[in-house]
């Protein structure tokens, strides 16, 4: 059933009557608008819900007239820790002032009892549709499964808050969330039964054994995610639009705290366990005789939509636990209610007083729950996800007219399940192991020791390596091409990633790079992932298996040598290094520079660039050869600073090569293909870097706007100044824009390849360099002079992204790229 929240008021029940006047004169006091003076003001009592009490107000002036919804604590002696209302203001207050997540707006907070006796808050009156019965039997099917797909969204929306951001990083205790919450219900429990009161349940002791023994492991490679929890996320706590479906508030907020997020989609799930009918349970709490309505979806489905809304992988095998959990804390629950209203300050009235008969129908549900083999596949069956993706792709194109021709740009742009799963752990490893060793890196790079690795880096790659975040970069084609060539290779599943596309890729390339340290952890930094990709495209079964291999475990790192200083490298047609060929040889003699990874210790091969026929036609007379760095004539002859970077260990070396003998097998695909090779390493490789700085402005504008929360300019904080706020909308719309963008391109590169690809790459190589430097300009001077020091790492990330306005091509390169294919299609 479905409810305006307008019909669901009635008489303030005895127990919960206050001071109305009292009230008046608080809120005229502390409420911005509140009507005054005063011709009628009238106190209704919610009926739904047992927990705060909560009150309809309508104050009237002759002129005016304004509605509030009052929510206060119970009267009487309660339990330790309930009925938290400063808590709930606090995460309302905090969530409408910086999020997305649909709540009421908040007005003041009030701790002083003598005014109506308990403390209270005062927040606005949504009026819209409140549903009391999951089978929303009201609503056709296609509105139930929108419904539905709203409320799982919802959940994902509380669930992607960045806590620290927005002000609540304290507001609980992020680690060991499930026990201390069996330990807590256990308690309150315990305290609502026994001598004196209602009789203790011997199941549920039971089951209070049985979850402590099987609390899951609450780490990354889980991916689960801790983060705000809401506590009590039911579809009967949303207040959807009265005529459209979507959430316009979340309600009763008493038990959100910080935590395993996973225990909030459990309690949401639990109507698919509980049967209605009987008469122990609220009608909200289940199907009547367990049939659940056309058009409501499967757990399964429901499931899908938040995890694929939240980013996070499916609950598998713990799932069982997380149901038991939630049963065992709604019993827990309900015990206090009975207890309550043996007191007679329960606020659901009547209703409370099932409460005791829930409580043993509760603990048999759970242990049903427990007792079946399985309650959840390992895995969500692939009809699920497809229709997951398929439903996402229908709603982003629910407002294009059927005569519409021109193709929508991001379309589809949806990681799948796998990606998601991926992305989860990635960002969990970032947060845990890169970013607390950041300083660490840099105080390394910056000592008499620059040129050696820190100690923590293998143990990371392995780390890395058994999460499976490992070569995350190879292309889908180029992994089973090789894996074909070593399939017996003992390392088989180590060497070949994840089989991804390059949209796919794009989406965890992002999160390397938020710190320019974490691509080498994870083996997909840059030169190395290009020159793996010309030895996949383009080496020999002999140089793959001599260079690629080690390249692949880590085992050594590379260098590419293209760059010259005595001429314009833009067009790389004028470069000039010799390759000489007698007999069996060539011989290399030239002057390369912003060769980057050829000072790092564990640097084994160069791929360099150079002119092996100076007669051929003008893009036949270069080739790429591979040169061993221990090859005699090989001198490097200093490391370069980018911005005063040098970017230790790793460094951007200039090289003099001297007579350097190399055998003719080094030669790469064959000579005079040098161009040709370039175009294939250069398409994915551009779109790497571009990816990762879509990762550095995101790191840029978290730090801005963290900083713009805590500091103080003129009186008022940087966030509440009109030109931040500016700032800092127009650094969002910029990321936005670039990474679709990006997305584009690497969509093109996976359906038709380099060459149909290479505008959509151009553009992309363009914006997103020019994007950071907006983004990373404006988070640098929100920070002031750390934002130009090392102490921070905005300033290493700035000068990044400016090199890469020339590295892989200058603007001015990749425009002229862009101008033709505008031409080419005039001139048709």
């Amino acid at each position: 059933m479905a409810a305006q929240t307008s019909s669901m008021m009635g008489q303030v029940q005895l127990a919960h009557r206050f001071d109305e006047s009292s009230l008046i004169r608080y809120a005229q006091a502390n409420v911005e608008g509140f009507p005054h003076p005063l011709e009628n003001f009238k106190v209704l009592q919610f009926g739904h819900g047992q927990s705060n009490p909560t009150f309809f107000l309508e104050a009237k002036s002759y002129k005016l007239a304004k509605r509030y919804v009052l929510r206060k604590k119970p009267p009487g002696k309660l339990l330790e820790s309930a009925h938290a209302i400063e808590r709930e203001f606090q995460v309302l207050a905090a969530l409408g002032k910086y999020t997305n997540v649909p709540v009421p707006k908040v007005f003041c907070l009030c701790t002083d009892k003598d005014v109506i006796g308990t403390p209270f808050y005062i927040m606005e009156y949504l009026d819209g549709r409140i549903f009391l019965n999951p089978a929303l039997q009201e609503l056709n099917p296609k509105q139930r499964r929108s419904i539905y797909l709203a409320t799982a969204r919802t959940l994902a929306s509380i669930h992607n808050v960045n806590v620290d951001t927005v002000g609540l990083g304290r507001y609980g205790n992020r680690e060991n969330y499930c026990k201390r919450q069996i330990e807590r219900w256990t308690k309150q429990y315990l305290a609502s039964t026994g001598e004196g009161k209602p009789d203790r349940n011997p199941n549920m002791m039971k089951l209070i054994d049985w979850l402590r023994q099987h609390i899951p492991g609450e780490d990354s490679r889980k991916g689960l995610k801790t983060g705000l929890v809401h506590g009590d996320f039911r579809i009967d706590n949303l207040v959807f639009h009265p005529s459209e479906d979507h959430v316009i508030g979340v309600l009763d907020w008493e038990l959100s705290t910080l935590g395993n997020q996973m225990c909030d989609v459990a309690y949401s799930c639990m109507p698919f366990y509980l049967d209605s009918s009987n008469a122990s349970v609220p009608s909200y709490y289940g199907f009547d005789n367990g049939r659940i309505s056309e058009g409501v979806p499967s757990q399964e489905q429901y499931l899908a939509d938040y995890c694929t809304a939240a980013g996070v992988q499916w609950p598998g095998q713990d799932w069982k636990f997380y149901l038991a959990f939630s049963l065992f804390r709604s019993t827990a629950i309900f015990a206090g209610i009975y207890h309550r209203w043996l007191q007679g300050n329960a606020s659901g009235g009547e209703r409370a007083k099932s409460a005791g008969s829930a409580v043993m129908y509760f603990t048999d549900t759970a242990w049903k729950i427990i007792n079946k083999d399985s309650v959840l596949p390992d895995r969500p069956p692939s009809s699920v996800i497809s229709n997951v993706t398929l439903e996402a792709n229908i709603s982003s194109q629910q407002n294009v007219t059927e005569t519409q021709d021109i193709p929508i740009r991001g379309n589809g742009f949806l990681p799948n399940a796998r990606v998601q799963e991926l992305r989860m752990k990635l960002m969990n490893f970032m947060e845990q192991h890169i970013y607390p060793l950041e300083k660490d890196f840099v105080r390394l790079a910056q000592s008499d020791k620059r040129w050696t690795i820190h100690p923590a880096e293998e143990r990371l790659k392995e780390m890395a390596k058994d999460q499976g975040l490992w070569n995350l970069w190879i292309p889908v084609d180029s992994a089973a091409k090789v894996q074909k060539l070593f399939s017996k290779d003992d390392h088989e599943n180590l060497l070949f990633g994840a089989g991804l596309s390059n949209l796919d890729y794009s989406y965890l390339c992002e999160i390397m790079g938020r710190s320019v340290w974490a691509p080498q952890i994870f083996n997909c930094n840059a030169p190395d992932t290009g020159n793996m990709e010309v030895l996949f495209r383009y080496g020999s079964i002999e140089q793959q298996r001599t260079w690629l291999i080690p390249l692949l475990e880590g085992k050594i790192r590379s260098g590419f040598a293209m760059t010259e200083p005595q001429v314009a490298s833009s067009d790389a047609t004028n470069i000039e290094c010799s390759m000489a060929r007698e007999g069996d040889y060539y011989i290399i003699n030239g002057h390369k520079w912003w060769t980057s990874g050829a000072m790092d210790p564990r640097c084994r091969i160069l791929i360099v660039m150079g002119k092996t026929d100076t007669s051929a036609p003008r893009h036949k007379q270069q080739s790429m050869i591979l040169v061993p760095i221990d090859t005699p004539g090989v001198q490097i002859k200093r490391p370069l600073t980018v911005f005063g970077f040098d970017d230790a260990p790793h460094g951007h070396a200039e090289v003099i090569f001297e007579s350097v003998r190399v055998p003719v097998s080094n030669v790469i695909l064959g000579e005079g293909r040098g161009f040709e090779i370039a175009q294939g390493r250069l398409g994915p490789g551009r779109l790497h870097h571009c990816m990762r700085l879509i990762g550095a402005a995101e790191r840029g504008i978290e730090m801005m706007v963290k900083r713009a929360l805590k500091r103080k300019a003129f009186g008022k904080l940087i966030a509440q100044h009109g030109s931040f706020l500016s700032d800092l909308a127009k650094c969002r719309i910029e990321i936005e824009k670039a990474r679709l963008m990006v997305l584009e391109a690497a969509n093109q590169l996976d359906l038709h390849g380099n060459k149909v690809a290479k505008g959509a790459i151009a553009m992309a190589k363009v914006t997103a360099p020019n994007m950071a430097l907006k983004v990373l300009d404006t988070a640098i001077q929100v920070h002031g002079g750390a934002g130009v020091s090392t102490d921070l790492v905005l300033s290493h990330l700035w000068a990044t992204a400016r090199t890469l306005r020339l590295a892989d091509g200058p603007d001015e390169v990749h425009l002229g790229t862009i101008a033709k294919i505008e031409l080419s299609r005039a001139r048709l």
